[in-house]
């Protein structure tokens, strides 16, 4: 920059020229123009404002992947045939005991009367009446009870991975418990016809699709196996 006045040299930013005194007019500034407000168009409309729900959609899986049905595993003949055994002998002890008793208190009656046959029919006889009732009513206490209660099966069905359900996969009652009891061993205890129905009994739990014995159908009832 130069001086008006002197046309001396003057440094940028001074006041004053050094040579002759004169005021130096500073440099113009250049202000940038501010922006101008076009308004728009009233007659352009705006957008209405939008809202976003997210939605969840469930994943979907391939045909071969899906979870198959639950095979029910029907308890066969000779499962079932030991798991009887095994409630036989179960049962069979107690009597047994209970027998002896019986037995012990009739012999002073038989050491009074000895050779009269009448004294042995009838100090046999209600022993033996009273051991058979009390036999039958324990062993149908004994598989209606457990079969109706949480283990749903008997000591020998247990053992063996056994359990009792009605045509629906659910726990059986006892009302239903006790059907099947007394359409099976209950009546195998009729004289003469008692013991073959129990012989086809036991057979069709061998023979039939979904290994029911007659007493099964009859109650409504399964015997399945835990797979």
């Amino acid at each position: 920059m130069f001086c008006s006045q002197c046309g001396a040299n003057v440094s940028a930013g001074a006041g004053f020229c050094a040579q002759c005194g004169q005021p130096v007019a500073a440099a113009p500034v250049a202000v940038a123009p501010a922006p101008s407000s076009i308004p728009l168009p009233s007659s352009v409309p705006l957008p209405p404002p939008t809202s976003y729900t997210p939605t969840y959609a469930p994943p979907q899986y391939p045909q071969q992947y899906a979870t198959p049905a639950p095979q029910v595993a029907y308890a066969g003949f000779w499962l079932r045939v030991v798991a009887a055994i095994i409630d036989g002998l179960i049962l069979t002890i107690p009597t047994g005991v209970l027998f002896l008793l019986l037995f012990a208190s009739a012999l002073p009656e038989l050491m009074r009367n000895q050779g009269d046959p009448t004294v042995l029919i009838f100090t046999f006889l209600p022993r033996f009446l009273l051991l058979g009732l009390i036999y039958i009513i324990g062993a149908w206490l004994y598989w209606a009870k457990l079969e109706s209660s949480s283990w749903q099966a008997t000591l020998g069905k247990k053992a063996l991975g056994l359990y009792v359900t009605d045509l629906q996969g659910r726990p059986v009652n006892f009302a239903k418990a006790s059907a099947r009891y007394w359409a099976g061993r209950g009546l195998s205890i009729v004289p003469y016809l008692g013991g073959l129905y129990f012989l086809i009994d036991c057979i069709c739990a061998g023979v039939t699709e979904r290994k029911q014995a007659i007493h099964d159908m009859i109650a409504g009832c399964f015997v399945l196996r835990k797979a």
